[in-house]
Parts: C-alpha cells; sequence; structure tokens
C-alpha cells in the first residue's frame, strides 16, 4: 500500500464518528479524536491533523464528508 493510500485511510477512520458536513477549520480540529494532536503515520512520514490543517484554506469548507477531506489532505500534502 502507497503512503497516500495509509494516509487516506487513517484519516478516514480518524473521522468515522465525525458529524457533516463540517463548516470550519475549529470544527474539523474537533472531530479528530486527539484533536490537533491527532497523528497518522506511514513509513518515514507522520502528519498531525494540526498540520494537515494548515494545508487547508476556508475556501475547503464545508466538507461534507470524511473522504474529501481526506482526499484534500493527501493531495495538498503531494502524497
Amino acid at each position: 500500500m502507497s503512503v497516500r493510500q495509509v494516509i487516506k485511510g487513517q484519516i478516514l477512520s480518524a473521522l468515522k464518528a465525525a458529524k457533516f458536513p463540517i463548516d470550519t477549520p475549529e470544527q474539523l480540529l474537533n472531530a479528530f479524536p486527539q484533536g490537533a494532536d491527532t497523528k497518522c503515520k506511514a513509513d518515514d512520514l507522520e502528519l498531525t491533523a494540526g498540520q494537515a490543517g494548515n494545508l487547508l484554506t476556508a475556501n475547503d469548507f464545508p466538507f461534507k464528508s470524511a473522504e474529501d477531506v481526506a482526499e484534500t489532505i493527501v493531495s495538498r500534502a503531494g502524497l
């Protein structure tokens, strides 16, 4: 499995209980189990939800699903 697939899968898993739509960055961070400290790891890459949030812009919101969040983050991270 690629790093992209692993990270995306971990984001999807972390957001499985989230209520969508998510309208703000604060709501998104609060949707992660450990907030901004939630970590995704694959090989030598480690990405926290806080770091991933820095890849997003106001224009990305609202998110309608965990798939939207995960795909946006892995794309912006260049994975």
